[in-house]
C-alpha cells in the first residue's frame, strides 16, 4: 500500500509539475492480478484498484498501515467497476458485476474477493473506502438505481448526468460518498462553474477516454490554481481547500469520491470566474 501525506495549501503553491504529479496523481491503478492501494492522510481515505485475471483477489488489510486484522474491520467500502463483467464476493455471499455497477459493503464484512468472469476481458474494480462508526447492510447499485442528476448545457459545453451510486438519497453510508458523471457529446467541461468544499476532500477517477485524448484536471485554491494532465484510469487526489474540475480534448466519464463531515452534496462554497486565477 503507498502512503501519501496531506497536502499544505502554502506549500501546493510552490509545486512543480512532477511534484504535483507525485502528490496528487495516482497514475496506475489497474495492473493484472494485484490489487493497487494508495492511502491518503487527507481524511484517510483509500484509493484503490482490482484487476482480477487469472485469479481471484482478496482485499487484505495491511496491518502496518491499518492496524487491524481485517481491511473492513473498522471502515467501509465503495466499488465500482469500469471494465468487464465480474463478481465481489462478500463473506461468502456472491454479486455479479456488470460494467458501471456498483456496491456498498459496510464495517464488519471480513473478506471481500474480486473475480472476473472473462479473462480475456476482465473487471476493474475502482475502489474507495473511508473510516467508520457503524455498520450499514450490504447494497448493490446498478445505474439504473442510482439517483441521476441532470446538469449544464450543451450552450456552456457541460451537458452531463451525475448519477449518484453510495449517496443519501440512494442509500446510508457513514461518511464516503461516491457517484459517476457521464458528459454527452460535444461537452468537456466537468464541476464548472467550480467550487470548494472544506467539510470534504475528494478524489476524481477518470476514465472512458480514448489513447490519444486527454482531460485536464485543474486543482489549487481559486487564486493558485494549477493543472495535471490526465489520461485514461487516472485518479488525482485533492484536498478539501482545492478545487477540483477538468476539461477533456472530448467527452468521457468521471467517479467522484468524497469523504469528510457531512454528505450534504449541495454543501459547497460557490467559486465565481471573476475569482479565478
Amino acid at each position: 500500500m503507498e502512503i501519501r501525506d496531506a497536502i499544505n495549501a502554502r506549500d501546493f503553491k510552490h509545486y512543480t509539475t512532477e511534484r504535483l504529479r507525485e502528490e496528487c496523481l495516482i497514475e496506475t491503478l489497474f495492473t493484472a492480478d494485484e490489487v493497487k492501494m494508495v492511502y491518503s492522510h487527507i481524511d484517510r481515505i483509500i484509493v484503490a484498484g482490482a484487476c482480477p485475471v487469472s485469479k481471484s483477489l482478496t482485499l487484505v488489510a495491511g496491518k502496518e498501515v491499518l492496524g487491524t486484522d481485517y481491511f473492513l474491520e473498522r471502515r467501509e467500502l465503495g466499488v465500482i467497476n469500469v471494465g468487464g463483467k465480474g463478481k465481489i464476493t462478500v463473506d461468502g455471499a456472491a454479486y455479479d458485476m456488470a460494467p458501471r455497477d456498483g456496491i456498498y459493503v459496510g464495517m464488519g464484512a471480513k473478506e471481500v474477493v474480486f473475480s472476473s468472469d472473462d479473462p480475456s476481458n476482465p473487471a476493474h474494480f475502482y475502489i474507495n473506502s473511508a473510516p467508520a462508526h457503524q455498520t450499514y447492510p450490504i447494497v448493490k447499485i446498478d445505474i439504473s438505481k442510482a439517483n441521476p442528476v441532470p446538469s449544464g448545457s450543451a450552450e456552456q459545453c457541460n451537458k452531463r448526468t451525475i448519477y449518484q451510486y453510495l449517496h443519501p438519497a440512494v442509500m446510508k453510508t457513514c461518511q464516503l460518498s461516491m457517484g459517476l458523471t457521464v458528459l454527452e457529446s460535444g461537452s468537456v467541461w466537468n464541476t464548472m462553474p467550480c467550487h470548494t468544499h472544506d467539510r470534504r476532500m475528494e478524489v476524481y477517477f477518470y476514465f472512458d477516454i480514448p489513447e490519444d485524448a486527454a482531460v485536464f484536471h485543474f486543482m489549487g485554491e481559486p487564486n493558485e490554481t494549477r493543472h495535471i494532465v490526465m489520461r485514461n484510469e487516472q485518479a488525482v487526489i485533492n484536498p478539501s481547500w482545492s478545487i477540483h474540475s477538468g476539461a477533456g480534448t472530448q467527452n468521457y466519464t468521471f467517479i467522484w469520491g468524497m469523504v469528510g463531515e457531512n454528505q450534504t452534496f449541495t454543501d459547497m462554497d460557490a467559486v465565481g470566474f471573476s475569482q479565478l486565477k
